[in-house]
């Protein structure tokens, strides 16, 4: 019993030592912990009251000196490294929005509280929303907004929307004196009859073929633009004299008149056809690149039919007010406004066209995007209708202007001041040019801008890329234009020699309406590839370095300037007139 007590009191005396080395562990660990927490907290003290010295010594200076000199100060302190103490103190005194989770931190914001803030620190403190000091960013260039929401040129489209409500109101109400011409018994019934057997099929026919056409030269540019280029000049100067010298082999005065300008106008052609000779490769090279978007997007031909649709459903209903006008007073001036409105109706419908074919190639080139095309049809026909209409009523009448100055000065001859008004008129419509050409529908398109800004910003950013001179001298649009040319003059061979068989009385009328059909209906069909070269240029203009662009406009710049006389200029002031 003895051994089994000694043994027990000899285990319970083991336990208890281990006990009491336990307890001694755990409080020299938590005085180890005391001592480390008091150790930071006296760091980060010192670091904070010799940082708040600081502050009260600089700002004193400042009061007392200089006021900039703080902003020094603060702007040295943006710029310590993130590890300095001074920094952390700085931050740790900013930074209030989330608790600090740890004891230290909880120690560190009684101490900070009781520290005293110095009387003749007179500058706020730094509200506790404050964000950690940055430095101050680079700004980044602003980026214009391809989704504009505003309506441009808002005066032109109301005066458009105007214009449309009168026409098919006037247009309405021939058709009804038409009806009731053909109702009563008089000599204006036989008159309209005579005209609906005789003048009628001949014009619709017209606008049948000038549509067909429209189609097949719109894919022939597509599929060989190189031969449909060489094509053009010269079956156009062919198929002009042609109906020239048709109509003035039926010996009437009024066919003759029609007739020598037909033939004028062939031999025009032909001259300019040998002229621009040098410029046809070039011109075939920007061609065919422009046109290697348009695959990519299968509907980007359906706002053209569509347009060539309307057009031919609105000519057709123009026609009949036209028969009706012979009930109306005054025909002739009712025939000319109807005249006038068509032209207007027809450019815009193109250039809504052109619009929609723009936007989608141009997002293409600067962003890369896949556009929708009933989207951007839908854009055109809202949004931008009014840059439409302005660049419809002006751009025709500026560039017809423009081409007559320009061949004044190629004729520039022995007396001084005819020649010298020709080159002042020039100089004229050069500086309008700047201000409406047809270049602009691109950053219409894109950009959502009004017509002349963009026809100044965008003439600004050819002279900035130093590509002025081989847009100006671009046959594109001369091309698109002898295209039109060319489907009115087979529509005056086709209707007058039908014309002349059944009624020759009406041939010059017929021809003339006929050729004018065929021009409108097939320039609204070469929207597309105008609208495609136009957006290479711009495009290019804004990002020569983009790599959907090759070296083709590099090429040229580089000839231009090697060798000036290899290219054919353009007319333009002479120098001792440009400087008057």
């Amino acid at each position: 019993m003895g051994a089994e007590e000694a043994a027990v009191v000899e285990r319970g005396s083991e336990e208890l030592e281990a006990r009491e080395r336990d307890e001694r562990k755990e409080e020299e660990e938590e005085e180890e912990e005391k001592e480390k927490e008091e150790l930071e907290g006296r760091h980060v003290e010192k670091v904070e009251v010799g940082f708040e010295q600081r502050v009260v010594g600089e700002s004193n200076n400042v009061i007392d000196n200089q006021s900039h000199e703080r902003d020094v100060h603060m702007s040295m302190l943006q710029r310590l490294n993130p590890t300095n103490p001074l920094r952390i103190a700085i931050n740790a005194k900013t930074r209030t929005a989330t608790p600090p989770p740890s004891r230290f931190a909880h120690a560190h914001n009684i101490r900070v509280a009781a520290t005293p803030s110095p009387p003749q620190f007179s500058q706020p403190q730094t509200t506790p929303q404050h964000s950690q000091p940055r430095s101050t960013p680079t700004p980044q260039p602003s980026i214009t907004t391809l989704n504009s929401r505003a309506y441009t040129n808002k005066i032109s489209l109301f005066l458009f929307l105007l214009h449309m409500v009168a026409a098919i109101g006037l247009v309405g109400y021939l058709l009804f004196k038409g009806v009731q011409g053909l109702i009563q018994s008089s000599s204006i019934r036989r008159k309209e009859k005579r005209v609906l057997h005789y003048f009628l099929p001949q014009v619709e026919a017209a606008s049948l073929m000038s549509i067909a056409l429209a189609f097949v030269w719109q894919k022939a540019f597509r599929k060989w633009p190189t031969f449909m280029v060489h094509f053009i000049l010269w079956i156009t100067f062919l198929m002009t004299l042609s109906a020239g010298i048709l109509l003035i082999c039926f010996q009437k005065p009024p066919t003759d008149g029609v007739g020598v300008c037909l033939i004028g106008f062939a031999i025009g052609n032909g001259l300019y056809a040998c002229w621009i000779t040098p410029r046809i490769g070039f011109c075939c090279k920007i061609l065919i690149k422009s046109l290697e978007p348009v695959s990519k997007f299968r509907d980007l031909n359906q706002p053209t039919y569509m347009m060539l649709g309307v057009g031919f459903l609105w000519m057709s209903l123009w026609i009949l007010a036209v028969l009706g006008s012979l009930n109306f007073y005054l025909p002739p001036l009712v025939i000319i406004l109807l005249v006038l409105s068509l032209a207007w109706t027809a450019e815009v419908m193109r250039n809504v066209a052109n619009i929609t074919v723009s936007r989608v190639i141009a997002l293409y080139y600067l962003r890369g995007m896949q556009s929708n095309t009933r989207f951007c049809f839908q854009r055109a026909l809202s949004k931008n209708l009014g840059s439409a209409c302005l660049g419809s009523l002006f751009v025709p009448s500026i560039e017809a202007l423009r081409i007559v100055a320009r061949a004044l000065n190629l004729l520039e001859g022995e007396d001084e001041f005819m020649f010298s008004c020709a080159h002042c008129c020039l100089r004229v419509m050069e500086s309008i040019f700047n201000y409406g050409n047809g270049w602009a529908f691109v950053q219409i398109a894109a950009y959502g801008k009004d017509f002349v800004r963009a026809s100044q910003e965008t003439w600004e950013l050819f002279k900035r890329q130093d590509i002025h001179l081989i847009v100006d001298a671009d046959i594109t649009s001369s091309i698109c234009f002898l295209t039109g040319v060319c489907s009115g003059s087979m529509c005056v061979i086709v209707v007058a020699a039908w014309t002349v068989k059944v009624h020759q009385s009406f041939t010059a009328t017929v021809s003339l309406l006929a050729f004018f059909i065929g021009y409108l209906m097939t320039r609204i069909a070469m929207a597309l590839p105008h609208a495609c070269v136009g957006c290479y240029y711009v495009c290019y203009a804004e990002n020569p370095d983009n790599r959907l662009f090759d070296n083709t406009i590099k090429d040229r710049l580089a000839l231009m300037h090697s060798r000036p006389d290899a290219l054919v200029p353009t007319p333009r002031v002479p120098r001792r007139f440009a400087a008057r």
